[in-house]
């Protein structure tokens, strides 16, 4: 499944950093039905 404009993200597992925690392996499907904010970056030192 591709990711979309308009349409359902596909679920993933990620690596996240928990404040209190540490890091954590988080899953998309973990949040269902609740609003979330997905910001990433393509890497550091990458050419634009």
């Amino acid at each position: 499944m591709l990711a979309g404009v308009g349409k359902e993200a596909p679920d993933f597992e990620a690596n996240a950093f928990v404040a209190g925690v540490g890091f954590k392996t988080i899953k998309l499907s973990d949040y269902k039905g609740k609003w979330i904010v997905l910001c990433f970056y393509p890497g550091d030192f990458t050419f634009v």
